[in-house]
């Protein structure tokens, strides 16, 4: 089933836009417009690759060590240990949530 364009709803997101371009919205309230005027056409941003050493500064800036930041994101230390060498990236959910810490700080998790 597809949305139907009312006049309203552009009009609508023609502010939303407009606010967001202002200042007025965060990214985060001007997708939730889009998503649900649009019915999801507009999907928010994938994550950012993290590399081994961003991975590893997260960490440390935490004061974790990798069994503890291993524990509180529901991994293995040695997933946790692979991703820091670089031989293994980070995917799907482990993806997400190391990028949320990346943005909000590991506060934002716990």
């Amino acid at each position: 089933m597809t949305k139907r364009n009312t006049r309203l709803t552009l009009e609508l997101l023609e502010t939303a836009r407009d606010m967001h371009a202002g200042g007025v919205l965060t990214d985060g309230v001007r997708d939730k417009i889009m998503m649900r005027h649009l019915g999801g056409a507009a999907t928010p941003a994938d994550p950012a690759e993290l590399m081994g050493e961003d991975i590893k500064a997260l960490r440390e800036q935490a004061n974790l060590s990798q069994a503890v930041f291993a524990s509180y994101l529901k991994l293995t230390v040695g997933y946790v240990s692979r991703l820091e060498r670089g031989t293994e990236s980070p995917k799907g959910p482990t993806l997400v949530l190391l990028d949320v810490i990346r943005h909000k700080g590991f506060e934002a998790i716990l």
